[in-house]
Protein backbone atom coordinates (compact mmCIF):
# COMPACT_ATOMS: atom_id res chain seq x y z
CA UNK A 1 0.00 0.00 0.00
CA UNK A 2 1.15 3.21 -1.10
CA UNK A 3 2.73 5.74 1.61
CA UNK A 4 0.07 7.98 0.37
CA UNK A 5 -3.39 7.44 0.45
CA UNK A 6 -4.36 7.95 -3.34
CA UNK A 7 -8.06 8.35 -2.61
CA UNK A 8 -7.78 11.23 0.43
CA UNK A 9 -9.56 14.14 -0.83
CA UNK A 10 -10.40 14.61 2.75
CA UNK A 11 -13.81 13.18 2.88
CA UNK A 12 -13.07 9.81 4.66
CA UNK A 13 -12.76 11.26 7.81
CA UNK A 14 -8.79 10.72 9.03
CA UNK A 15 -8.47 8.14 11.95
CA UNK A 16 -11.37 6.16 11.81
CA UNK A 17 -11.08 2.39 11.42
CA UNK A 18 -13.52 2.49 8.40
CA UNK A 19 -11.90 3.90 5.95
CA UNK A 20 -22.96 37.76 -1.31
CA UNK A 21 -23.29 38.61 2.07
CA UNK A 22 -24.70 41.68 3.71
CA UNK A 23 -22.43 44.28 5.58
CA UNK A 24 -23.73 42.33 8.79
CA UNK A 25 -22.87 39.60 8.05
CA UNK A 26 -18.98 40.18 8.14
CA UNK A 27 -16.75 37.22 8.62
CA UNK A 28 -19.40 35.10 10.21
CA UNK A 29 -18.39 32.63 7.57
CA UNK A 30 -14.62 30.96 6.65
CA UNK A 31 -16.29 31.13 3.37
CA UNK A 32 -17.93 33.98 1.83
CA UNK A 33 -19.92 34.85 -1.08
CA UNK A 34 -18.87 38.56 -0.95
CA UNK A 35 -16.50 38.86 -4.20
CA UNK A 36 -15.06 42.27 -2.39
CA UNK A 37 -11.69 42.27 -0.60
CA UNK A 38 -14.11 43.89 2.65
CA UNK A 39 -12.18 43.93 5.40
CA UNK A 40 -13.17 41.57 8.57
CA UNK A 41 -13.62 42.57 11.81
CA UNK A 42 -13.21 41.01 15.57
CA UNK A 43 -15.72 41.19 18.54
CA UNK A 44 -13.88 44.28 19.16
CA UNK A 45 -14.32 46.19 15.95
CA UNK A 46 -10.91 46.23 14.64
CA UNK A 47 -9.80 44.98 10.70
CA UNK A 48 -8.77 41.32 10.57
CA UNK A 49 -6.54 41.58 8.47
CA UNK A 50 -5.08 38.14 8.42
CA UNK A 51 -8.30 36.37 8.15
CA UNK A 52 -8.39 36.52 4.65
CA UNK A 53 -4.73 35.31 5.00
CA UNK A 54 -5.47 32.73 6.84
CA UNK A 55 -8.40 31.26 4.60
CA UNK A 56 -5.83 31.96 1.43
CA UNK A 57 -3.60 29.58 2.72
CA UNK A 58 -6.51 26.63 3.47
CA UNK A 59 -8.14 27.15 -0.19
CA UNK A 60 -4.18 27.26 -1.72
CA UNK A 61 -3.57 23.71 0.62
CA UNK A 62 -7.34 22.22 -0.55
CA UNK A 63 -6.79 23.21 -4.13
CA UNK A 64 -3.39 21.36 -4.16
CA UNK A 65 -4.38 18.18 -2.30
CA UNK A 66 -7.42 17.93 -4.52
CA UNK A 67 -5.07 18.27 -7.92
CA UNK A 68 -1.89 16.55 -6.62
CA UNK A 69 -4.45 13.23 -5.70
CA UNK A 70 -6.24 13.38 -8.81
CA UNK A 71 -3.20 13.37 -11.09
CA UNK A 72 -1.81 10.45 -8.82
CA UNK A 73 -4.79 8.52 -9.72
CA UNK A 74 -5.09 9.51 -13.08
CA UNK A 75 -1.31 8.78 -13.77
CA UNK A 76 -1.54 5.80 -12.62
CA UNK A 77 -4.25 4.53 -14.48
CA UNK A 78 -1.62 5.00 -17.04
CA UNK A 79 1.24 3.03 -15.82
CA UNK A 80 2.99 5.87 -14.73
CA UNK A 81 4.09 7.26 -11.34
CA UNK A 82 1.10 7.24 -8.74
CA UNK A 83 3.59 9.52 -6.25
CA UNK A 84 5.22 12.49 -6.80
CA UNK A 85 7.35 15.21 -4.68
CA UNK A 86 3.57 17.24 -4.22
CA UNK A 87 2.17 14.34 -2.61
CA UNK A 88 4.43 14.84 0.36
CA UNK A 89 3.85 18.72 0.79
CA UNK A 90 -0.14 17.22 0.72
CA UNK A 91 0.53 14.28 3.42
CA UNK A 92 2.11 17.10 5.58
CA UNK A 93 -0.87 19.35 5.34
CA UNK A 94 -3.08 16.67 6.22
CA UNK A 95 -3.43 17.17 9.79
CA UNK A 96 -4.33 20.68 9.91
CA UNK A 97 -5.82 21.65 5.81
CA UNK A 98 -9.16 21.07 6.69
CA UNK A 99 -9.44 21.30 10.90
CA UNK A 100 -8.13 25.45 10.17
CA UNK A 101 -10.70 25.96 7.49
CA UNK A 102 -13.35 24.79 10.07
CA UNK A 103 -11.54 26.59 12.98
CA UNK A 104 -11.95 30.25 10.91
CA UNK A 105 -14.95 29.30 9.86
CA UNK A 106 -16.74 29.01 13.80
CA UNK A 107 -14.69 31.74 14.39
CA UNK A 108 -16.68 35.06 14.11
CA UNK A 109 -20.06 32.98 14.75
CA UNK A 110 -20.84 35.30 17.72
CA UNK A 111 -21.87 38.38 15.07
CA UNK A 112 -24.28 35.76 14.20
CA UNK A 113 -25.77 33.39 16.13
CA UNK A 114 -28.18 35.56 17.95
CA UNK A 115 -30.53 36.44 15.11
CA UNK A 116 -33.93 35.24 14.49
CA UNK A 117 -34.19 32.24 12.75
CA UNK A 118 -35.14 33.20 9.19
CA UNK A 119 -32.15 35.57 8.97
CA UNK A 120 -29.96 33.39 10.57
CA UNK A 121 -30.89 30.27 8.12
CA UNK A 122 -31.09 32.70 5.13
CA UNK A 123 -27.49 33.63 5.98
CA UNK A 124 -26.08 30.20 7.05
CA UNK A 125 -28.21 27.72 5.48
CA UNK A 126 -29.68 29.10 2.15
CA UNK A 127 -26.75 30.69 1.02
CA UNK A 128 -24.62 27.89 1.01
CA UNK A 129 -27.51 26.06 -0.56
CA UNK A 130 -27.55 28.27 -3.53
CA UNK A 131 -24.02 27.85 -4.08
CA UNK A 132 -23.82 23.74 -3.74
CA UNK A 133 -27.14 23.07 -5.47
CA UNK A 134 -25.60 25.57 -8.62
CA UNK A 135 -22.51 24.41 -9.00
CA UNK A 136 -23.38 20.54 -8.43
CA UNK A 137 -25.71 20.96 -11.16
CA UNK A 138 -22.95 22.84 -13.22
CA UNK A 139 -20.24 19.81 -12.57
CA UNK A 140 -22.98 17.03 -12.84
CA UNK A 141 -23.91 18.40 -16.33
CA UNK A 142 -19.74 18.52 -17.48
CA UNK A 143 -19.27 15.12 -15.71
CA UNK A 144 -22.47 13.45 -17.35
CA UNK A 145 -21.40 14.88 -20.66
CA UNK A 146 -17.90 13.61 -20.19
CA UNK A 147 -18.36 9.92 -19.75
CA UNK A 148 -21.60 9.01 -20.69
CA UNK A 149 -23.25 11.74 -23.19
CA UNK A 150 -25.84 14.69 -21.89
CA UNK A 151 -28.71 12.16 -21.17
CA UNK A 152 -31.47 13.30 -18.91
CA UNK A 153 -31.36 9.93 -16.71
CA UNK A 154 -27.76 10.04 -16.20
CA UNK A 155 -27.68 13.69 -15.02
CA UNK A 156 -30.63 13.20 -12.59
CA UNK A 157 -29.16 10.85 -11.11
CA UNK A 158 -25.54 12.11 -10.49
CA UNK A 159 -27.74 15.21 -9.60
CA UNK A 160 -30.32 13.42 -7.36
CA UNK A 161 -27.21 11.59 -5.67
CA UNK A 162 -24.87 14.82 -4.58
CA UNK A 163 -27.55 15.96 -2.44
CA UNK A 164 -27.63 13.20 -0.64
CA UNK A 165 -24.08 12.14 -0.77
CA UNK A 166 -22.13 15.48 -0.85
CA UNK A 167 -19.71 16.30 -3.74
CA UNK A 168 -16.06 14.92 -3.17
CA UNK A 169 -15.07 18.70 -4.27
CA UNK A 170 -18.39 20.70 -2.54
CA UNK A 171 -18.82 18.50 0.43
CA UNK A 172 -17.16 21.84 3.03
CA UNK A 173 -20.40 23.92 1.83
CA UNK A 174 -22.51 21.28 2.21
CA UNK A 175 -21.48 20.10 6.47
CA UNK A 176 -21.17 23.85 7.32
CA UNK A 177 -24.73 25.09 7.33
CA UNK A 178 -25.13 21.59 9.19
CA UNK A 179 -22.84 22.95 11.87
CA UNK A 180 -24.61 26.47 11.88
CA UNK A 181 -27.86 24.69 12.63
CA UNK A 182 -26.83 22.47 15.09
CA UNK A 183 -24.89 25.22 16.73
CA UNK A 184 -27.50 27.44 16.83
CA UNK A 185 -29.79 24.92 18.76
CA UNK A 186 -27.32 23.83 21.25
CA UNK A 187 -26.44 27.36 22.48
CA UNK A 188 -28.05 26.26 25.81
CA UNK A 189 -25.57 23.18 27.02
CA UNK A 190 -22.87 24.71 28.40
CA UNK A 191 -19.75 25.05 26.04
CA UNK A 192 -17.55 22.44 27.58
CA UNK A 193 -20.45 19.90 27.15
CA UNK A 194 -20.64 20.70 23.55
CA UNK A 195 -16.82 20.16 23.07
CA UNK A 196 -16.56 17.23 25.11
CA UNK A 197 -19.29 15.89 22.94
CA UNK A 198 -17.73 17.03 19.72
CA UNK A 199 -14.68 15.62 20.34
CA UNK A 200 -16.16 11.99 20.86
CA UNK A 201 -18.51 12.28 17.68
CA UNK A 202 -14.43 13.25 16.50
CA UNK A 203 -13.08 9.95 17.96
CA UNK A 204 -15.78 7.23 17.71
CA UNK A 205 -16.97 5.52 14.45
CA UNK A 206 -20.23 7.11 13.96
CA UNK A 207 -22.21 5.31 11.55
CA UNK A 208 -25.77 7.00 10.73
CA UNK A 209 -25.67 5.53 6.82
CA UNK A 210 -25.54 9.28 5.93
CA UNK A 211 -21.95 10.04 4.60
CA UNK A 212 -22.27 14.05 5.46
CA UNK A 213 -22.29 13.09 8.79
CA UNK A 214 -20.22 9.52 9.24
CA UNK A 215 -17.48 11.11 6.75
CA UNK A 216 -17.65 14.92 7.72
CA UNK A 217 -19.19 16.35 10.01
CA UNK A 218 -18.87 14.14 12.75
CA UNK A 219 -14.95 14.34 12.08
CA UNK A 220 -14.92 18.64 12.00
CA UNK A 221 -17.69 19.77 14.31
CA UNK A 222 -14.86 19.87 17.25
CA UNK A 223 -12.66 22.30 15.57
CA UNK A 224 -15.77 24.40 13.96
CA UNK A 225 -17.06 24.79 17.77
CA UNK A 226 -13.25 25.29 18.79
CA UNK A 227 -13.55 28.57 16.73
CA UNK A 228 -16.40 29.80 17.79
CA UNK A 229 -16.53 29.08 21.67
CA UNK A 230 -12.54 29.63 21.91
CA UNK A 231 -12.53 33.15 19.51
CA UNK A 232 -11.65 34.98 22.34
CA UNK A 233 -8.64 33.58 23.26
CA UNK A 234 -7.87 32.41 19.58
CA UNK A 235 -7.92 36.49 19.17
CA UNK A 236 -5.64 37.61 22.00
CA UNK A 237 -3.23 34.78 20.78
CA UNK A 238 -2.87 36.29 17.19
CA UNK A 239 -2.60 39.66 18.91
CA UNK A 240 -0.03 38.59 21.16
CA UNK A 241 1.41 37.13 17.70
CA UNK A 242 1.30 40.10 16.20
CA UNK A 243 3.27 42.04 19.04
CA UNK A 244 5.90 39.80 18.88
CA UNK A 245 7.00 37.95 15.63
CA UNK A 246 10.02 36.09 16.86
CA UNK A 247 8.28 34.42 19.70
CA UNK A 248 5.33 33.67 16.83
CA UNK A 249 7.59 32.64 14.30
CA UNK A 250 9.82 29.95 17.21
CA UNK A 251 6.28 28.72 18.18
CA UNK A 252 5.52 27.96 14.37
CA UNK A 253 8.59 26.66 14.00
CA UNK A 254 7.97 24.22 16.75
CA UNK A 255 5.16 22.75 15.22
CA UNK A 256 6.43 22.30 12.04
CA UNK A 257 8.37 19.78 13.09
CA UNK A 258 6.10 18.41 15.29
CA UNK A 259 3.66 17.87 12.35
CA UNK A 260 5.77 16.75 9.90
CA UNK A 261 7.28 13.79 12.55
CA UNK A 262 3.76 12.78 13.14
CA UNK A 263 2.12 12.82 10.15
CA UNK A 264 5.31 10.92 8.60
CA UNK A 265 5.42 8.25 11.25
CA UNK A 266 3.41 5.28 11.11
CA UNK A 267 0.61 4.18 13.13
CA UNK A 268 1.62 1.17 15.65
CA UNK A 269 -1.91 0.57 15.98
CA UNK A 270 -3.94 -1.23 13.10
CA UNK A 271 -6.63 0.79 11.51
CA UNK A 272 -4.58 4.39 11.71
CA UNK A 273 -1.74 5.20 8.97
CA UNK A 274 0.13 7.56 10.84
CA UNK A 275 0.41 8.62 14.55
CA UNK A 276 -1.26 12.18 13.45
CA UNK A 277 -4.54 10.37 13.11
CA UNK A 278 -5.10 8.42 16.09
CA UNK A 279 -7.43 9.51 18.69
CA UNK A 280 -7.05 12.91 20.96
CA UNK A 281 -3.88 12.98 18.75
CA UNK A 282 -5.70 14.40 16.03
CA UNK A 283 -7.53 16.74 17.64
CA UNK A 284 -4.95 18.03 19.47
CA UNK A 285 -2.49 18.69 16.03
CA UNK A 286 -5.18 19.86 14.26
CA UNK A 287 -6.06 22.79 16.77
CA UNK A 288 -2.53 23.46 17.24
CA UNK A 289 -1.85 23.27 13.11
CA UNK A 290 -5.20 25.97 12.82
CA UNK A 291 -3.41 28.09 15.32
CA UNK A 292 0.32 27.92 13.82
CA UNK A 293 -1.60 28.32 10.49
CA UNK A 294 -3.37 31.99 12.25
CA UNK A 295 -0.15 32.92 13.94
CA UNK A 296 1.35 32.47 10.19
CA UNK A 297 -1.52 34.21 8.26
CA UNK A 298 -0.61 37.47 11.18
CA UNK A 299 2.86 37.76 10.25
CA UNK A 300 2.26 37.49 7.10
CA UNK A 301 -0.67 40.55 6.85
CA UNK A 302 1.94 42.50 9.24
CA UNK A 303 4.67 42.87 7.30
CA UNK A 304 2.03 42.92 3.88
CA UNK A 305 3.73 39.91 1.71
CA UNK A 306 2.24 37.26 -0.03
CA UNK A 307 -0.80 39.34 -1.10
CA UNK A 308 -1.92 36.54 -3.59
CA UNK A 309 -2.36 34.42 -1.09
CA UNK A 310 -4.51 36.99 1.30
CA UNK A 311 -6.20 37.51 -2.18
CA UNK A 312 -7.04 34.22 -2.60
CA UNK A 313 -8.64 33.96 0.92
CA UNK A 314 -10.50 36.78 0.14
CA UNK A 315 -12.17 35.00 -3.23
CA UNK A 316 -11.90 31.69 -1.45
CA UNK A 317 -15.75 30.75 -2.33
CA UNK A 318 -15.22 31.91 -6.16
CA UNK A 319 -12.04 29.18 -5.93
CA UNK A 320 -13.89 26.28 -3.82
CA UNK A 321 -17.20 26.26 -5.70
CA UNK A 322 -15.25 26.21 -9.31
CA UNK A 323 -11.43 25.08 -8.94
CA UNK A 324 -12.55 21.55 -9.93
CA UNK A 325 -13.58 22.09 -13.63
CA UNK A 326 -9.91 23.90 -14.75
CA UNK A 327 -8.79 20.95 -12.68
CA UNK A 328 -9.76 18.07 -14.23
CA UNK A 329 -9.73 19.46 -17.93
CA UNK A 330 -6.00 20.20 -17.61
CA UNK A 331 -5.33 16.55 -15.68
CA UNK A 332 -6.96 15.82 -19.14
CA UNK A 333 -5.19 17.61 -21.17
CA UNK A 334 -1.69 16.82 -19.75
CA UNK A 335 -2.52 12.86 -20.09
CA UNK A 336 -3.18 13.53 -23.71
CA UNK A 337 -0.84 15.10 -24.98
CA UNK A 338 1.56 13.53 -22.49
CA UNK A 339 3.68 16.61 -22.38
CA UNK A 340 4.75 15.93 -18.47
CA UNK A 341 5.36 12.58 -17.04
CA UNK A 342 6.48 13.53 -13.92
CA UNK A 343 3.55 13.33 -11.49
CA UNK A 344 4.92 15.88 -9.44
CA UNK A 345 5.52 18.70 -12.10
CA UNK A 346 1.80 17.64 -13.74
CA UNK A 347 0.51 18.29 -10.09
CA UNK A 348 2.30 21.80 -9.81
CA UNK A 349 0.56 22.93 -13.29
CA UNK A 350 -2.63 21.23 -12.44
CA UNK A 351 -2.76 23.32 -9.02
CA UNK A 352 -1.55 26.47 -10.54
CA UNK A 353 -4.65 26.52 -13.38
CA UNK A 354 -6.95 25.26 -11.21
CA UNK A 355 -6.34 28.69 -8.93
CA UNK A 356 -5.72 31.02 -11.62
CA UNK A 357 -8.44 30.27 -13.92
CA UNK A 358 -11.18 30.51 -11.61
CA UNK A 359 -10.40 34.29 -9.99
CA UNK A 360 -8.97 35.21 -13.28
CA UNK A 361 -13.14 33.87 -15.20
CA UNK A 362 -14.43 35.95 -11.85
CA UNK A 363 -12.63 38.74 -12.73
CA UNK A 364 -14.20 38.75 -16.27
CA UNK A 365 -17.85 37.74 -15.04
CA UNK A 366 -17.83 39.36 -11.63
CA UNK A 367 -19.26 43.04 -13.72
CA UNK A 368 -21.55 41.02 -15.85
CA UNK A 369 -25.45 39.03 -16.00
CA UNK A 370 -23.21 36.04 -14.81
CA UNK A 371 -21.83 37.62 -11.84
CA UNK A 372 -25.00 35.23 -10.06
CA UNK A 373 -22.26 32.08 -10.50
CA UNK A 374 -20.54 33.65 -7.69
CA UNK A 375 -22.97 36.04 -5.95
CA UNK A 376 -26.44 34.81 -4.66
CA UNK A 377 -29.12 37.52 -6.40
CA UNK A 378 -31.83 38.88 -4.28
CA UNK A 379 -34.41 35.72 -5.26
CA UNK A 380 -32.93 33.48 -3.92
CA UNK A 381 -32.82 35.27 -0.14
CA UNK A 382 -35.55 34.94 2.52
CA UNK A 383 -37.46 37.52 3.14
CA UNK A 384 -36.37 38.82 6.89
CA UNK A 385 -36.20 41.90 8.98
CA UNK A 386 -32.94 42.02 11.24
CA UNK A 387 -33.48 41.19 15.09
CA UNK A 388 -31.14 39.79 17.65
CA UNK A 389 -32.64 37.07 20.26
CA UNK A 390 -31.18 35.14 22.59
CA UNK A 391 -32.33 31.64 21.03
Amino acid sequence: MSRFDTNESDTAAPGRRHGVPDRDDRAALSISADATNRPRRSSGGEHVVWFDYAKGICIILVVMMHSTLGVGEAFAAKGLAPEGFVHWIVAYAKPFRMPDFFMLSGLFLAHAIGRDWLHYVDKKVVHFAYFYVLWTLIQAIIKTAATTGLDAAGLTSTFVGALVTPYPTLWFIYVLPLFFVATKLLRPVPAWAMLAGAALLHTLPVQTGWSAIDHYAAHYYVFFLGGYLLAPYIFAATQSAANNSAKAFGLIAVWAVLNGVLAFTPSPISGWATVAELPVISIVLGSMGAMAIALLAVQLAKFNVARFVQYCGAHSIVLYISFAIPMAMTRVVLLKLGLITDTGWASIVVWLVALIVPLTVHIVLRRTPLRWLYERPAWAMLPHTYTVNSG
